[in-house]
């Protein structure tokens, strides 16, 4: 089948897609920001690929790609595979961030501090 390895593809991003609607994390709507996370995961695979390739460590089958390659060799569905799985990596993360309200450190600053931080009165006095 040649179509395979691209349905798989569509497929993680149907499973993981709805995330971003249903729980609201606001992935692609930070496209800079994404972009700028998935640019180096699909630099590095790309290149470790593309060596592996011309040391005949790594192949694919012709029969479940597209034929469609890039230079080196490299087939255009292994360079969407590494876009494909951290974007799909990404929406997970910030899902499972939205249903728990886990921080991870880029929260905007709250306008006032928590109260158990906040020195009482009898504090300030002193």
């Amino acid at each position: 089948m040649k179509l395979a390895y691209l349905a798989v593809l569509a497929f993680i991003l149907l499973a993981t897609g709805w995330l971003e609607i249903v729980l609201r994390t606001r992935v692609y709507r930070r496209w800079k920001r994404l972009l700028i996370t998935i640019a180096v995961p699909v630099v590095v695979f790309v290149i470790w690929d593309l060596y592996a390739i011309s040391q005949d460590h790594w192949g694919f089958d012709r029969e479940t790609t597209t034929g469609i390659v890039l230079p080196g060799n490299l087939p255009i569905e292994e360079l969407l595979f590494f876009i494909v799985i951290p974007i799909a990596s990404v929406l997970s993360l910030e899902a499972v961030r939205s249903v728990k309200s886990w921080p991870v450190g880029d929260e905007a600053p709250d306008s006032e501090a928590p109260d158990s931080e906040a020195p009482d009165s009898s504090e300030k006095a002193r």
